[in-house]
């Protein structure tokens, strides 16, 4: 991820040496009203350190130790107490520990004084995500989206202690203290930079834009499958559409967009979209960054909200993506019934519990493996019943010498029958009103609707 400033150059030079260095992870618990959140539940501390394992992990980091912090309050200018800081002093000291991920959202002042007080490089969980997101990103648009991302969080962060923002420059008018000119010519660049990457993310808008009207015009309906990160959406992806997404065991293991065609068993043609994976406390300027990659969610015809229904969290991990979706205005579309639930990994259940799952058969959940393949062939049948809302029962007289208008509606639609009627082919068909229009505008037949159509 290139930035562009020499605060974000200094950075970068840092986060190179991240990769193979010794880290310390350490989550701090912490029983507030904030922590609970709106359900007035807590995700077990337990479970939130192992997640900021898996993240430290999906950047080749070396972790030495963890643990879980167990704080009353959150200090302001340091976030733990002085005995704790002096005992992790110590363990950095003794066990040569290079870097160390705070599992929550520090300030730029607690940040500052916990690298002076341990020696060593600190990062929270915020700049990890980004880092993350930064190395993984593959396309033009979801660089341009992470550096926007990380300029943005790091333009609050130029407090930091980096020893070029420590010279004092001598000369006439020269009133401030040391490295605040620096400081102030670092935010400029800043600045400048995200103006340009807000205008370079509109024309990409712009052309997704485009190619979404270029498939309205044409039209197949979107499928966008959403999630946390690690749910197996893009195993499932690979598995519906035979591609070959990265799909691995590790968190964020895929950011940029993919999209693919499926052909459904009547024939119909749909587009599936595969999304960035969400994750609990994401930062808000990633959403905002990333917003026009999961504009295909707000244009989707059917939302999958693929989930690992084998994880111990799996409720709050629901809730987390749900925050996200509300954020981003689609809650509401999921809520009047244009959403289905793949209820994904019942490989790693045990059999009793797996049994049940399957026997509930409700109308939008269904219970899969994307790696064993059970249950998908029910998730293609949902999705095709959820888009059939609304097809229209139709007959159509057509020349029998007419072979393209047949053999069209027989690569869009469902035929129900077709039959010899005077000197027409009656051919009797489901189609959604789209393709209905679709096929008026290109053929003109004689029509008449079935009762009940």
């Amino acid at each position: 991820m290139k930035r562009h400033t020499k605060a974000g150059a200094e950075l970068d030079a840092e986060i190179a040496q991240m990769g193979s260095g010794r880290a310390m992870v350490l989550h701090p618990d912490v029983d507030t009203r904030e922590t609970r959140g709106a359900s007035g539940q807590r995700r077990s501390a337990e479970e939130r350190l192992a997640e900021a394992l898996g993240l430290a992990e999906a950047i080749d980091l070396e972790i030495t130790y963890t643990e879980i912090v167990r704080l009353t309050k959150l200090r302001p200018a340091t976030l733990f107490g002085t005995g704790t800081i002096e005992r992790f002093h110590q363990l950095i000291e003794a066990s040569e520990i290079e870097v160390a991920i705070i599992d929550c959202a520090l300030s730029p002042i607690q940040q500052r004084n916990l690298e002076r007080a341990w020696n060593c490089k600190v990062i929270d969980r915020t700049a990890l995500i980004l880092e993350i997101f930064g190395a993984r990103a593959r396309t033009h648009e979801g660089r341009l989206q992470v550096e926007l991302a990380a300029l943005t969080f790091q333009r609050s962060r130029l407090v930091r202690s980096w020893t070029h923002l420590e010279r004092q420059r001598g000369g006439a008018g020269f009133l401030g203290g040391p490295g605040e000119s620096q400081i102030e010519l670092d935010r400029r660049q800043i600045d400048d930079r995200i103006i340009q990457l807000k205008r370079d993310l509109e024309q990409v808008a712009k052309t997704r834009s485009l190619h979404r009207a270029a498939r309205t015009r044409t039209p197949y309906p979107i499928v966008a499958f959403v999630g946390y990160t690690n749910a197996g959406k893009s195993t499932l992806f690979n598995r519906l559409t035979d591609a070959d997404v990265m799909a691995k065991d590790m968190l964020f293991a895929t950011l940029d967009p993919t999209m693919r065609r499926l052909v459904l068993p009547s024939g119909r043609e749909v587009i599936l979209s595969d999304t960035v994976g969400f994750i609990s406390e994401l930062p808000t300027h990633l959403v905002a960054a990333f917003r026009a990659t999961l504009e295909e969610v707000l244009e989707a015809d059917v939302i999958v909200h693929v989930r690992d229904i084998s994880h111990p969290e799996t409720e709050h991990q629901k809730r987390d993506v749900e925050s996200v979706l509300d954020d981003l205005g689609v809650l509401e579309r999921i809520r009047n019934g244009h959403s289905l639930e793949a209820l994904n990994k019942i490989d790693q259940m045990d059999p009793a519990s797996r049994s049940a799952l399957i026997a509930r058969n409700e109308a939008t959940r269904v219970a899969l493996s994307a790696i064993t393949g059970q249950g998908c062939a029910g998730l293609i049948e949902r999705i095709e019943a959820m888009l059939s809302i609304g097809d229209l029962r139709l007959r159509y007289d057509i020349d029998p010498a007419d072979g393209a208008a047949i053999a069209w509606l027989h690569q869009h639609g469902r035929v129900l029958d077709q039959k010899m009627q005077d000197d027409d082919l009656s051919v009797c068909v489901v189609l959604a009103p789209d393709d209905a229009s679709r096929f008026d505008d290109r053929f003109v037949p004689r029509r008449r609707a079935i009762a009940g159509s």
